[in-house]
């Protein structure tokens, strides 16, 4: 006969399965939670043993208060963001030794020539407008091995959700932003010092350089990055 003052592996599916229910779209976040859920109810059984695993479970939820999980969800959403920081400098890094930084230099040296040219204005806004293209299309296509896995009830982790979508364009926004605010200063790359024009060419390398991190290089690494996040992933 079942124990009801124990936690079963049929109650810990149900705890799963109640995360889920409640937004927690995350495996690692879900985890969390049912570890939390299940010692809680370990210990609610104890001082209430009358009560069900059901009525247990609400009283346990309802200490999380009136936002529910989502405290816990954005705690971890900011921790993993911390991380997927940490990980995006190491690589970025990674660009500053050799051979790359050779690559770094003649990427700068495309840019300052161009900033240089009568055309400058017209080459960047070309560039953006790639570079807009090609960040809509990993985007769509990681949304939708994303929608796939779901369908399928394949476990996502929060820093697989973020190397896939967490970056949102954000370097081609910079560009944009960049030129809204050089056409809204009137100013003009030719009439600029070449100090200045420096500057604006480090600026943009970089932006470069962290568009191809997070759009390539960490997708491609994405299972080595989570096995080193997770030492449950590999198991998985």
């Amino acid at each position: 006969m079942e124990n009801k003052h124990q936690i079963t592996e049929k109650h810990i599916s149900e705890l799963y399965k109640f995360t889920r229910e409640h937004f927690v779209v995350h495996y690692d976040v879900q985890t969390e939670l049912v570890d939390h859920l299940a010692n809680d109810i370990e210990q609610i059984f104890q001082a209430h043993p009358e009560l069900s695993f059901q009525d247990a479970k609400i009283i346990s939820f309802k200490k999380f208060g009136v936002f529910g999980f989502m405290d816990v969800v954005e705690q971890k959403q900011k921790a993993m963001s911390k991380r997927y920081w940490k990980i995006l400098q190491r690589f970025l890094k990674e660009w500053f030794t050799l051979p790359k930084i050779i690559l770094t230099g003649i990427i700068f040296m495309v840019f300052f020539t161009i900033l240089q040219s009568t055309y400058a204005q017209e080459i960047i806004f070309g560039s953006i407008l790639a570079l807009v293209v090609v960040d809509l299309y990993y985007l769509f296509k990681s949304r939708h091995k994303r929608k796939i896995n779901r369908v399928k009830k394949e476990k996502i982790f929060l820093l697989e959700s973020m190397i896939g979508e967490s970056r949102n364009g954000f370097s081609v926004l910079v560009f944009i932003n960049v030129l809204n605010i050089i056409n809204l200063s009137d100013a003009s790359f030719s009439t600029m010092s070449v100090y200045l024009l420096s500057l604006v060419a480090v600026f943009a390398t970089l932006m470069c350089l962290v568009f191809y991190i997070t759009a390539f290089v960490m997708p491609s690494k994405a299972e080595e990055l989570l096995i080193e996040t997770y030492p449950e992933y590999k198991m998985l």
